[in-house]
């Protein structure tokens, strides 16, 4: 059948576009992606390995929006580009009926740059919800309606190690290792209580994944276990990565 053959029934028909979501296969950094839209916003996205085909995921979409996802060769404009370089700010969502708390935590999850980690207390902090406990904040990360291109696998704890954010653990560490994110680096941090990474020469600390902290060499790289560390040895917090309000 061809992709657009439903969508040009459903057009002949009469029946407005808003009546309907379209979706297409794309290829994601790691897996292929099923990624729906309608009305210019993503609407949902999945690997295609989770589901045991087309039909599935349409089964699916049907049930989560209450609206039918129909085929297309033609993805929503910004999306091959988003997963290609791991920044969709150009992109718009429609999250359905998550509640605006929790939209507000996949938004700063996709202030998130491609190859860095942020902690849950982070999200909470950037999303307007210094209050929610971590659990929340993680309830609204799991409730993404388009993982992979909503990039929750850059969610981790205090230390940088991955959380239950939706994904499978293996998914996760894919699309960590695709964006450069080195695991036995963060692992040795973590045993060694490190938590931030300070620069002696500009007296600024970062998350050790920021790209500022990534440029520290060896010979000028000072760990902190943590912020108070920082401040009290003259310190200050790096305006990029934000590990503190600035």
């Amino acid at each position: 059948m061809p992709a657009d053959l439903a969508i040009r029934i459903m057009q002949r028909a009469g029946v407005a576009d808003r009546e309907y979501d379209r979706y297409a296969t794309v290829d994601g950094p790691v897996t292929r992606l099923f990624v729906a839209y309608g009305r210019g916003a993503v609407t949902g996205s999945a690997p295609v390995e989770w589901y045991a085909g087309p039909d599935a995921f349409e089964e699916a979409h049907l049930h989560r929006t209450g609206r039918s996802a129909l085929p297309t060769a033609k993805p929503l404009p910004g999306v091959v580009g988003a997963l290609r370089t791991g920044r969709d700010r150009t992109l718009r969502y429609d999250y359905g009926g998550l509640p605006e708390a929790q939209r507000r935590v996949l938004e700063a999850v996709r202030a998130i740059p491609r190859g860095q980690l942020r902690p849950v207390g982070w999200l909470g902090r950037e999303a307007g919800l210094p209050e929610a406990t971590a659990a929340e904040v993680l309830a609204a990360v799991r409730a993404s309606p388009a993982p992979v291109l909503i990039p929750v696998h850059r969610v981790g704890d205090e230390t940088g190690r991955p959380v239950d954010c939706g994904l499978p653990p293996d998914l996760v560490g894919r699309l960590r290792a695709h964006e450069g994110v080195d695991e036995d680096r963060l692992t040795r941090f973590s045993a060694d209580g490190t938590r931030y990474l300070g620069s002696d020469t500009t007296r600024i600390f970062c998350y050790p994944t920021c790209a500022h902290a990534r440029r520290i060499t060896d010979r000028h790289r000072v760990p902190f276990g943590s912020v108070d560390a920082a401040r009290v040895a003259g310190y200050r917090p790096c305006r990029s990565c934000r590990p503190v309000v600035v």
